[in-house]
């Protein structure tokens, strides 16, 4: 390729949301690791002093300055939103979340004249801001969406919005089996999202982004292809009827320095290091690490249940604990004298953790999960089975792919998809208690799932190596967008 084929502009414009912002960060700076590509990310202050850092050392250690982070304010008061709520992680109801939505629209005409100025190459937007499509016609240039979950969940989604199975049952517990897709995959209405099911303010927001997705250049997935072959298969012949979709994953693994895997998408509130000695006296394959995420909260009662079981189970642990300020005292959900007795046997963080860090140490024999797309492959990447714990959005999905797919998981048993704390049912103290005992215990079983969940690990380290099949993937999405681009010129 002569040097006039040989640069190519890329922006990315993530959602405000750790889920969103730190993988497309990710992908950004993969991006910006290949010959001739120049990165430019679109955010606010704040969410920009979340990846600065990484940035920053991306760009020393590489030698080339070649990201560079624009950014756009958000409209608060016209959103109705109180001052400085820039990141999901800082909303607290359903109604916040959709004025948070209605801020990003406003920012419409001058994320335009960004691009009117910038003249990128290719747009990569988050899914949830379907408006950029608009603006990448304008100006004729290739938008590709980032979904930021599975081609198993988009499968499933797919499968249910087309056939619409739920309607053929009477009651929201009753199981019924998801059509025509690679694997028998059984679901109830009572896990799938409400907007699935009924008339929802937040049906709008994802119908706009299904019209926009149908419109784009294609799909770029935090994903790689020995993970769920048969779904990436699926996903591009009956979903989106194009082979335009690139899996490029799993994205965590391009943070190498153990500063980067720390200090992913926020600084911890507590030191890495101090986390590695912890890890490093303990047992391999002995420790339970309990996280849900960035925005999955509890009530303080459910906390107790979490708390009581924990100690109940006898292994040792890493608790993360988050929102702490929104729960009052902390008498309220944890055990009289609880953090005492469990000095040298557990430890408790109370906000960010450096969650890839602690996965990938070798005391770590099992991670509880909310099902996040993110957590579910930094644990797949780690080797580290799982016990489910889905809350919203596609985490339910997401738990079918681990546990009747992967099978590396246990199903700690909810069954009610539900954004608000105060809506979710009380997982118990007992029931939590054996399905940790299910993960972390001996038998044939658990045995299995660990060594499934070891061979995926190296699967999933192989595929971003040189030559695997996700660096592959981004070599030949990169050299589509070259083509495309000077085609064009």
């Amino acid at each position: 390729m002569g040097s006039e084929t040989s640069s190519l502009h890329v922006l990315f414009f993530p959602l405000m949301a750790p889920g969103h912002l730190i993988p497309m960060t990710d992908i950004a700076k993969l991006f910006s690791l290949r010959q001739g590509v120049h990165v430019s990310i679109v955010t606010t202050p704040l969410n920009s002093t979340r990846i600065q850092s990484t940035i920053d050392r991306t760009t020393h250690h590489s030698g080339h300055h070649n990201i560079t982070i624009h950014l756009l304010h958000l409209p608060f008061s016209e959103a109705g939103l109180p001052e400085g709520c820039e990141n999901l992680d800082s909303v607290t109801s359903p109604e916040m979340t959709l004025a948070f939505l209605k801020a990003v629209n406003l920012l419409l005409h001058p994320f335009e004249q960004l691009v009117e100025r910038l003249h990128p190459d290719c747009i990569v937007s988050d899914m949830f801001l379907p408006w950029t499509i608009d603006v990448t016609e304008k100006f004729n240039i290739p938008r590709l969406v980032f979904h930021g979950t599975s081609y198993f969940a988009l499968c499933v989604s797919n499968s249910i919005q087309r056939y619409a199975p739920h309607e053929s049952v009477s009651t929201e517990t009753e199981p019924f089996l998801v059509p025509k897709l690679p694997h028998p995959i059984e679901i109830t209405k009572s896990q799938m999202p409400d907007f699935l099911k009924s008339q929802t303010p937040f049906k709008e927001t994802m119908q706009k982004v299904k019209e926009a997705d149908s419109r784009s250049y294609g799909v770029v997935m935090n994903s790689f292809y020995e993970l769920e072959p048969d779904y990436e298969k699926h996903y591009r012949e009956e979903v989106i009827g194009s082979d335009r979709a690139w899996h490029i994953g799993p994205v965590s693994l391009c943070n190498r320095d153990q500063i980067d895997m720390a200090e992913r998408g926020k600084k911890a509130f507590i030191d890495a290091n101090q986390c590695l000695d912890w890890l490093s006296s303990r047992q391999p394959g002995s420790v339970l690490y309990f996280c849900f995420g960035s925005t999955c909260d509890l009530i303080g009662a459910q906390l107790m249940e979490i708390a009581v079981a924990l100690e109940a189970s006898g292994h040792p642990f890493i608790w993360v604990v988050r929102n702490t300020d929104r729960m009052g005292s902390e008498e309220e959900w944890m055990p009289d004298g609880f953090e005492e007795r469990m000095k040298g046997k557990g430890l408790i963080i109370r906000g960010w953790a450096p969650q890839v860090v602690i996965l990938n140490h070798p005391a770590v024999g099992g991670f509880v999960t909310h099902c996040g797309w993110n957590s579910v492959l930094e644990g797949v990447s780690a080797g580290v089975p799982m016990v489910t714990w889905p809350m919203f959005a596609e985490q339910f999905y997401n738990e079918k792919l681990i546990t009747r797919v992967l099978r590396t998981g246990v199903e700690v048993g909810t069954k009610v998809w539900a954004r608000s704390k105060e809506t979710r049912p009380m997982m118990k103290r007992e029931v939590i208690e054996r399905a940790v005992a299910q993960l972390m215990g001996g038998g044939d079983d658990a045995d299995e799932r660990r060594r499934r969940a070891r061979e995926l690990g190296e699967k999933a380290k192989k595929a971003v190596e040189n030559g695997g099949s996700s660096y592959m993937d981004l070599d030949r999405l990169i050299e589509d967008l070259k083509l495309y681009s000077h085609q064009g010129k």
